[in-house]
């Protein structure tokens, strides 16, 4: 047997992950802990000293919780004792305009006041330069997943039973031939041009020149009134971010779509931020455009986008990032089912009608949130006695209405639904999604609500790693359903809940997919095997 054909025997893998990102890892990881064997290619040697993003939604939170890293992300990052607060300044040795007051992670972790969260799992503030670390240690600790740095793909080559992946290493080129290819690799995605794939929307919202230091002096001035982000209005609208809550820190400052940020010396705007000068060392600064565009299509055949390959949004929450991350747990709980041939392939078509409606609403909620964050503020803000006070008055009448939302996003995490997806029955019609609204009720296509069960669980801590019904009335018959599943193959968990919640889970059965979403809900269903045929796709999903 030639070299050769050793290195494609080895490299047949199911799944080739193009990106070691926070989207690319995560759904590594849920393929390998579903038995799916995946490699990741990524085609940066180190990870880049760039925070980037820097908070998780309670969404990801879940994620991560399902995934068994929970704990130690929300361990990892800030200190434990330091709130998440959000303040608004003048800047930051000015006046304090308007502040959200928000628990650190440690208080998180303690549970303190947790009977009333929607969620198992709050919102946690991380950078992403202490997040990837994490995940990639996690995924590099479970069999059937390789991770391989340093590796890039410079082409691809589609066929009717696998996907011909060509890479690149310390100038040696070989082709991987694995079942699926998706992309997550990022907004310049390779995969994404190969598939001859284009955005569409908004090409400049706003720009942006990002400094990142370190500095104690800032660190000093901060531990005055901790908190996480720092906003401030000197000549330009900017946000200060603690990264380790010590001495890393974050500068964004915004400009107008049409400015030419080149000439924007990053000590001044450092200076403007803070009110004075601050001794520092700057460790990268970063011009950028902040955009609205989502990919015409999330996949062709055998390849698939996920991530900022996928779509790019003004990154005003983390909103991006995050909803990678969605999009790699749908598609991963997909290539998993057709992988182990409980579904067939025409399941997949269902990612693409899923995730792209979601993507286009998100990437206008997202917009809307930025042109409010990135308003005109008069300059009265700055004026010291009656006239100063007024003006920053009215300004935090304004941030009360626009900000809690942006920085506690239930919409974002509890309220974005599959109600249209031909794998969900009875979700007929649902409003559009918005940041800050979600209901705390069961319904075909949405993400399972929370609830606390004994011990400090939850009841998404309940479910199965695949398929589940849910029995609130235990004098309800499943056996139709074991039945059907069984002779479908389709994985099934059986799970009873207390009769607590009856607005919460108002139905005596609730099936969930493996994403923790509501396929169906009823009082029973003459025929579970015809509803397991649409919820894993055999009915075949129609294209767009």
């Amino acid at each position: 047997m030639s070299a050769h054909d050793t290195i494609d025997e080895e490299e047949r893998t199911g799944v080739l992950v193009v990106g070691a990102g926070p989207a690319g890892l995560t759904l590594a990881i849920d393929l390998a802990m579903r038995g799916v064997p995946c490699h990741v290619v990524e085609a940066t040697a180190e990870r880049p000293l760039n925070p980037r993003c820097n908070t998780t939604s309670a969404r990801s939170m879940e994620i991560f919780r399902r995934l068994g890293i929970a704990g130690d992300i929300r361990r990892a990052g800030l200190p434990e004792d330091r709130p998440t607060s959000v303040h608004y300044r003048t800047t930051l040795l000015g006046e304090e305009i308007f502040r959200i007051d928000l628990p650190s992670s440690g208080e998180v972790l303690s549970g303190a006041g947790k009977e009333h969260w929607p969620t198992p799992e709050p919102q946690h503030r991380i950078s992403q330069l202490h997040l990837e670390p994490v995940l990639e240690r996690h995924a590099r600790s479970l069999p059937g997943l390789t991770i391989e740095r340093g590796t890039r793909l410079t082409g691809l080559r589609r066929h009717e039973d696998h996907v011909e992946a060509v890479v690149e290493s310390g100038g040696t080129t070989r082709t991987l031939r694995p079942a699926y290819v998706v992309g997550c690799d990022g907004a310049h995605s390779t995969v994404r041009r190969g598939l001859g794939i284009r955005y569409e929307g908004v090409d400049a919202l706003q720009k942006f020149v990002t400094t990142f230091v370190r500095s104690r002096a800032l660190g000093a001035i901060a531990d005055r009134d901790p908190a996480w982000t720092y906003w401030t209005y000197g000549r330009r609208t900017a946000s200060l971010i603690a990264v380790d809550g010590e001495e890393l820190w974050l500068n964004h400052v915004a400009f107008p779509p049409d400015h030419d940020t080149e000439d924007e010396d990053p000590e001044r705007l450092l200076r403007e931020t803070v009110g004075a000068d601050v001794e520092h060392d700057v460790l990268g600064v970063v011009r950028w455009t902040g955009r609205r565009l989502v990919a015409r299509r999330y996949g062709e055949g055998r390849v698939f986008l996920a991530g900022d390959a996928a779509h790019l949004w003004i990154p005003v929450g983390g909103f991006g990032m995050n909803a990678g991350i969605q999009d790699a747990v749908t598609l991963g709980w997909m290539l998993a089912a057709v992988h182990h041939g409980w579904a067939p392939p025409a399941l997949l078509d269902a990612y693409q009608l899923e995730r792209k409606p979601v993507g286009e609403q998100f990437a206008d909620a997202v917009r809307a949130a930025a042109r409010t964050s990135f308003a005109d503020v008069s300059p009265d803000i700055h004026l010291p006695g009656p006239e100063g006070e007024a003006a920053r008055a009215e300004f935090a009448g304004r941030l009360a209405r626009s900000e809690p939302h942006r920085y506690s996003p239930d919409g974002f995490s509890f309220g974005y639904h599959y109600a249209h997806s031909p794998l969900v029955v009875g979700g007929g019609e649902q409003a559009a999604i918005t940041m800050g609204d979600h209901t705390e009720r069961a319904r075909p296509g949405f993400r399972l609500p929370h609830a606390w069960l004994d011990e400090g669980r939850s009841v998404l801590d309940a479910l199965g790693p695949d398929f589940t019904l849910l029995r609130t009335d235990p004098d309800t018959d499943v056996t139709p359903w074991t039945d059907a599943a069984a002779a479908l193959g389709v994985p099934l968990t059986v799970v009873d809940l207390p009769a607590r919640w009856p607005e919460r889970y108002p139905a005596a059965l609730l099936l969930v997919r493996p994403d923790q979403h509501v396929a169906w809900t009823g009082e029973a269903h003459p025929r579970p095997e015809e509803l397991l045929h649409t919820v894993t796709g055999r009915l075949a999903a129609p294209r767009q």
